[in-house]
C-alpha cells in the first residue's frame, strides 16, 4: 500500500443498483492513490406484488449486508486509519424509515439508500440529502436549494418526509460507533449522485469532456462557472443539467443506447445462425464482427442506432439509410453500428457546443469502450479533440476524492 503512516486515508462507498463497492483511497504528496477495493453483488431486487408497485423494488437488508462484506474483505489496519467516508449511490430510489426502529407501518423519514446509511452512521435525528440527490428526485429548486413544497402540497403529498439539504462535499456528522474498525467519530460526508462522483473520479480540467460507454453512453462536460439552468427544464431538450459541486453544473447527453445495442447485434447475429442451424457462441461472434470492421476502414451505410429510443424522444427507433448491395458484409454493417452510437451521442451534445465551451480533450471510458476498438476508431474520426482512454469513471472513488477536497 502507497503512502507513509501519516498519509490521510478516506474511504469511498457506492451503493450501486446490482453491487456495492467500497474503495480505501490515500492521499500522498502527488495525489491520491487507489490502495485497497472491493465489490460485492447485492442480489437485492426483490417482488414488488405485496406492495402492489409498478416499479422495481429492492431488500435494503439485502444492500447493507454487501455493504457490510466489502468492509469485512479490507484490511482492519488500514480502515483503523480513515478519517473520512464518502457515499455515494442510486440517486434515483427512495427508502422509508422510522428513526427508531427498523421496520413499522408507518415512516417518520425518507431519502435514498445511500441517505440512509448516512444517516444511519451519523444517527440523524433528520435525513440530510445533497442538493445532487434532491434535483434527482424532481421538485427540486436546485437555484434556492428548496423542495417545490407549494406544488407538492396541494396534490396531497407527504412533504414532513422531505429530508433537508445541503450542500455536495459538506460534512453530514460523525460516526457514533466503531465500525468495521473504523474509528468512532470518523467524519462523513453528505451522501452524493452516483454520476456526479463518476465523473469526478477523472475529470480533472474543466476543459475536459467525459465520454463513457458502457451498456449505455453519456457525454459530459462542465459548464462555466455561474452558469445556471433553465428554470423549467425542458422535457424535449437532449440535455440535461445536474448539479455538481461548488455551485456548478454539469452539461448531460445520456444516451439510452450504447453498449446494450452492440449487445443485441450480437445477439441477433446469433439467432439468425442458430436458425440457419448452427450455433456459434456471442462472445465468439462479437470477436468475429469487430475484426471485420477492422479490416474494413469505412462504411456509406448509415445506422442510427436508437433501437431503445431515448428520453427525449422516447418515439424515436432506429433506422438504416443509405443502403447499397456493396456495403452489406458484417464489417460494413458493425462499423455503421458503431458510428451511429457516437454520432448519436453528438447530435444530443452537439461538437460545436463542445468548442464554444472550451473543450480541448475527450476523456473515454467505459467497458464497451474498453473492448471495441472499432468504436475507439469512429470515436476519433468524430470528435476534433485528443481522446484519452484509461481514465475509467468509479464512484466509489470519486466519492472519496470529493473527501479530500472538503477536508
Amino acid at each position: 500500500m502507497e503512502g507513509g503512516p501519516d498519509s490521510v486515508c478516506v474511504l469511498g462507498i457506492d451503493l450501486g443498483t446490482t453491487s456495492v463497492k467500497a474503495a480505501l483511497v490515500v492521499g500522498t504528496e502527488q495525489g491520491q492513490v487507489v490502495a485497497e477495493s472491493c465489490s460485492r453483488e447485492t442480489q437485492a431486487y426483490t417482488s414488488s406484488v405485496e406492495a402492489g408497485l409498478q416499479g422495481m423494488e429492492q431488500d435494503s437488508r439485502r444492500i447493507i449486508r454487501a455493504l457490510n462484506e466489502c468492509l469485512a474483505a479490507l484490511p482492519q489496519q488500514q480502515l483503523q486509519r480513515v478519517s473520512h467516508i464518502g457515499i455515494t449511490g442510486q440517486m434515483h430510489g427512495i427508502v422509508f424509515w422510522k428513526r427508531d426502529q427498523d421496520f413499522l407501518k408507518s415512516y417518520d423519514a425518507a431519502g435514498t439508500i445511500h441517505d440512509y446509511v448516512v444517516a444511519m452512521l451519523c444517527d440523524l435525528k433528520k435525513p440530510l440529502m445533497s442538493v445532487q440527490n434532491a434535483a434527482s428526485w424532481g421538485y427540486f429548486n436546485s437555484r434556492n436549494k428548496s423542495w417545490n413544497t407549494d406544488i407538492l402540497k396541494k396534490s396531497g403529498f407527504p412533504v414532513h418526509l422531505l429530508p433537508e439539504v445541503g450542500d455536495p462535499g459538506s460534512i453530514a456528522g460523525r460516526t457514533i460507533s466503531a465500525w468495521h474498525g473504523i474509528p468512532k467519530g470518523t467524519k462523513v460526508g453528505i451522501a452524493l449522485g452516483d454520476f456526479q462522483c463518476s465523473v469526478y473520479s477523472c475529470l480533472t480540467e474543466r476543459t475536459d469532456a467525459v465520454l463513457n460507454i458502457s451498456t449505455s453512453a453519456q457525454l459530459t462536460i462542465s459548464m462555466p462557472s455561474g452558469f445556471q439552468p433553465p428554470e423549467t427544464p425542458d422535457p424535449s431538450s437532449a440535455v440535461t443539467y445536474f448539479p455538481y459541486f461548488d455551485g456548478d453544473y454539469l452539461a448531460v447527453a445520456a444516451s439510452l443506447n450504447g453498449g446494450n445495442v452492440l449487445a443485441t447485434f450480437v445477439n441477433m447475429v446469433a439467432r439468425w445462425t442458430e436458425e440457419l442451424g448452427f450455433q456459434i457462441q456471442e462472445s465468439a461472434i462479437y470477436a468475429k464482427i469487430i475484426k471485420a470492421a477492422l479490416d474494413q476502414n469505412d462504411s456509406h451505410l448509415s445506422v442510427h442506432p436508437t433501437i431503445f429510443g431515448e428520453r427525449h424522444t422516447p418515439e424515436q427507433l432506429a433506422s438504416v439509410t443509405s443502403i447499397a448491395a456493396s456495403e452489406l458484409s458484417l464489417g460494413h454493417v458493425t462499423r455503421a453500428v458503431c458510428r451511429g452510437l457516437v454520432e448519436n451521442l453528438c447530435s444530443m451534445l452537439p461538437v460545436q457546443r463542445l468548442l464554444e465551451t472550451g473543450v480541448r480533450r475527450v476523456l473515454g471510458s467505459g467497458s464497451a469502450l474498453a473492448r471495441n476498438e472499432v468504436l475507439r476508431q469512429e470515436v476519433e474520426r468524430i470528435f476534433p479533440f485528443p481522446v484519452v482512454y484509461g481514465k475509467d469513471v468509479d464512484a466509489a472513488v470519486g466519492a472519496a476524492m470529493v473527501m479530500f477536497q472538503g477536508k
